[in-house]
């Protein structure tokens, strides 16, 4: 099985914390030369650091703060014209506020698309010509496991995630016979900060402990635990690799077994 990445270069989102920077450390130990994107140029440079150069590996970094779509797209485009291609793309960012989806404001729907749905197109238009004159491209999106099951108080989030799951099929089935796959990642809870402030507002709704509440959830996994960032991480470089290379246009949980459709 053909799992080396040696010489690959990949841009990573999101990437200085939970999912997003354990893919860049999976990555970057297969061989990757890694780009990280995030807002905040400190933890950049820290993550950086972190990242395996043992073979020879360059890794770089870019400031963009994706709720500022034209930063993302102006960032990338002067990135870009320094770089001879680009063979992986994983898009991931943090996701849209909890709540119901009736008491929700047309802006919170235009916010997350923007932030998810058109960052997303914008740096997979941006790339794709690198990936068609290398004859290699993984487009990786971190989604969710509400792309197949929504989930209950994640309105905006269960609307804006099935709009990237349905993006990427699409994309999908037209970058196919260049070499490009593009496959969604669905992680279910994982023990990151935002599940941490997901378990938090739901013990204060419930006027229950912490505990109790993540008692509760994991009850609800047929693992019966949350996830580590390094699980998802494992299933995102599986598909950025040589041997997923018929894979295509999937969504792919990594949830423990929680989620309830095949």
């Amino acid at each position: 099985m053909n799992l080396d990445l040696t010489n690959k270069r990949a841009i990573v989102c999101g990437s200085t914390q939970g999912i997003g920077k354990a893919i860049a450390i999976e990555l970057a130990q297969l061989g990757a030369h890694i780009t990280l994107v995030a807002r905040n140029e400190a933890k950049l440079q820290d993550t950086a650091q972190e990242l395996d150069s043992s073979k020879g590996q360059k890794h770089d970094y870019i400031i963009a703060d994706f709720a500022d779509t034209a930063d993302v797209a102006l960032k990338l485009e002067v990135y870009l014209k320094q770089q001879d291609t680009i063979h992986i793309l994983v898009n991931n960012t943090g996701g849209p506020a909890g709540g119901p989806i009736v008491n929700a404001a047309a802006d919170e729907f235009l916010n997350a698309f923007n932030m998810h749905l058109i960052n997303n197109h914008a740096l997979a238009q941006a790339v794709i010509p690198l990936m068609k004159k290398s004859g290699y491209g993984r487009i990786i999106n971190i989604i969710s496991t509400s792309v197949k099951q929504p989930l209950h108080g994640l309105g905006v989030s269960n609307t804006i995630r099935g709009a990237v799951a349905s993006w990427a099929k699409t994309m999908a089935n037209e970058l196919g016979q260049f070499g490009i796959t593009v496959n969604n990642v669905l992680p279910g809870a994982t023990s990151t900060g935002r599940l941490e402030s997901i378990i938090e507002n739901k013990a204060q709704k419930n006027g229950i402990s912490i505990e109790a509440t993540k008692e509760e959830m994991e009850a609800e996994i047929p693992a019966r635990r949350f996830a580590e960032p390094e699980e998802v991480a494992a299933a995102a470089a599986f598909l950025a690799t040589p041997a997923a290379a018929y894979i295509n246009g999937i969504n792919i949980p990594v949830d423990g077994g929680r989620t309830g459709c095949l």
